[in-house]
């Protein structure tokens, strides 16, 4: 008899799902009363399963949605170095999320602020940019080594300076700092926030969400490669038609195989801050083009089609993969990314065994070209590599984050 009854609220209770949901179907947002699994109701009483409201979260604060799909990697530009290290290959890659900028001196200056109010003296002096990075012995460089972090003139140009393991360390910072005010803000310690909602029963003061809450964002963190050139190549662009069909691939983040705007009133200014030739960074007095000597402002240039800026010049920008030469053999096809040294071990470079080579487990991948590189180096398939605590005058970089529970 209880059986029966059992069975009998199952069945009631995948009736009340049916009915609850949109469609009929249960959704994330939409998970109905009782479970699809074992018709439990949820949060019946003090043990059962709970499933929090959630609506899905608009992107965090600085990210534009990248919408993936198939594309091919690798440089269309004639291997002027000889490293035959990006051969080009068809790849996948999925929805995610990238700031529309280079994080900039500001949002760098908040985080010393943070740290310096929270942390350790050693962990704030870390995180301190090389400044000296600007300092060169035959130039008079020596003003951008005191003002350019910090005057307020400078603050929304791209921060320099920092090395790969501060760059990460910021993603970690900048991850809690959103989250943290998330919390506040479910808990009812704020305004209505990212997620439309004033205060929840999931937190109480002092609490952090749980992930299961729906008030977590995903971590901030350094695209990948294969995402950053992805993002750069902005193929969105060139989609004409619903066949899945791409009439051309792009040498830049913009159509056309030159660097300058070939429409409007716009004509003829450069869509990059880049080197221009030997001794030329900006053009001359009077008629100024691309009107930048060293960085210039985030915003500088006109937006690629996924809506990101200075995704070519500027500043070049780390990536999160170690690097290597890359090949078919070694290369998955759907999210491809290098954390190590797996199939192409960092000994087959070792300088002790009599090669000159400076590849190794500590070295990442940089791209973008910057203002001090001659154009070759704004195609987004070029790519270099620098130590990983290493860092100079002309590398920044921006955050991304995965596309949590979609596939839009």
């Amino acid at each position: 008899m209880k059986l029966i009854k059992y069975l009998s609220a199952a069945v009631l209770g995948g009736f009340l799902l049916t009915a609850c949901s949109k469609g009929g179907q249960p959704t994330s947002t939409d998970p109905g009363a009782y479970s699809s699994a074992t018709g439990a109701e949820y949060g019946e009483d003090e043990d059962a399963f709970d499933v929090a409201d959630y609506a899905e979260f608009p992107q965090g604060p600085g990210l534009i949605f990248i919408e993936g799909g198939r594309t091919v990697l690798g440089s269309m530009e004639e291997d002027i170095a000889m490293t035959r290290d990006n051969i080009e290959r068809t790849v996948t890659v999925a929805s995610f999320y990238m700031d529309e900028t280079e994080v900039a001196n500001i949002h760098w200056l908040e985080y010393l602020h943070d740290l310096k109010r929270d942390s350790l003296p050693e962990v704030y002096e870390a995180a301190l940019p090389d400044t000296t990075v600007w300092s060169q012995q035959l130039s008079f460089n020596d003003p951008y080594v005191t003002y350019y972090l910090r005057y307020p003139g400078f603050r929304f140009f791209p921060v320099v300076g920092v090395s790969w393991l501060q760059a990460n360390d910021f993603t970690v910072w900048r991850t809690n700092k959103v989250n943290n005010i998330l919390a506040q803000q479910a808990s009812g310690g704020g305004r209505r926030g990212l997620f439309g909602r004033g205060g929840s029963d999931e937190t109480t003061e002092g609490e952090r969400p749980s992930i299961e809450s729906g008030y977590v964002l995903p971590n901030y963190r350094l695209p990948t490669e294969a995402e950053w050139e992805y993002a750069a190549q902005a193929m969105i662009g060139t989609q004409y038609t619903e066949d899945e069909n791409q009439n051309n691939r792009r040498m830049y983040p913009w159509d056309g195989h030159q660097v300058r705007n070939p429409y409007g009133k716009q004509m003829g200014k450069f869509l990059a801050n880049f080197k221009r030739g030997r001794g030329d960074y900006a053009g001359i007095a009077g008629s100024l083009n691309d009107g930048a000597m060293i960085t210039d402002y985030i915003y500088a240039y006109p937006p690629n089609d996924f809506g990101l800026y200075n995704m070519a010049g500027n500043v070049n920008e780390w990536v999160q993969d170690v690097y290597r030469p890359l090949s078919f053999q070694d290369v998955e096809d759907l999210n491809p990314f290098r954390r190590d040294g797996f199939l192409d071990e960092s000994t087959n470079y070792d300088s002790s065994e009599g090669y000159h080579s400076l590849v190794s487990d500590e070295v990442r991948v940089y791209k973008g070209g910057s203002w001090k590189d001659v154009a070759y180096w704004l195609s987004p398939g070029t790519r270099r590599f620098m130590s990983q605590d290493s860092s100079t005058a002309t590398i920044g970089f921006r955050c991304a984050m995965i596309n949590a529970g979609s596939n839009k």
